[in-house]
């Protein structure tokens, strides 16, 4: 299991917004300006260096100033401690799923399932708040 981390933890904040979502997105294609990651969004230049500099944070962006033009790359290598995360899960989830299928395609019989207590009608009744009560 991948343990918790810091990074792990500022990888999976930065991948929270979906607008740093789609900016990893439209990096994995190439170099971009922080304007030019801001265009399609919609959001001012001034957000955008913000956007960016959570990826920053998160070793997911390299940026480059060239005099006025700040020009982002994707790094990539951090996302690999998240997919490992996920893949665990992703594991667990499929060895339940698996478990369950099992218990579902077996052939059901009548004596097969375990007899649920008889319960008279005054403990029922007992037994509830009257909120509750059927």
């Amino acid at each position: 299991m991948v343990e918790d981390s810091p990074e792990l933890d500022a990888v999976f904040h930065a991948l929270a917004h979906d607008a740093r979502r789609v900016m990893l997105r439209r990096l994995a294609r190439g170099e971009l300006t922080v304007g030019q990651l801001a265009e399609p969004l919609r959001m001012s230049l001034a957000a955008a260096s913000k956007h960016v500099k959570v990826l920053e944070n998160a070793g997911l962006v390299e940026r480059t100033v060239m005099g006025r033009r700040h020009v982002c790359r994707l790094r990539s290598a951090p996302l690999a401690g998240a997919a490992a995360w996920l893949r665990f899960y992703e594991r667990f989830w499929d060895e339940r799923i698996d478990a369950l299928e099992r218990v579902l395609d077996r052939p059901h019989t009548p004596d097969a399932t375990p007899a649920r207590p008889q319960v008279s009608a005054k403990a029922s009744a007992r037994s509830h708040t009257p909120e509750e009560a059927p």
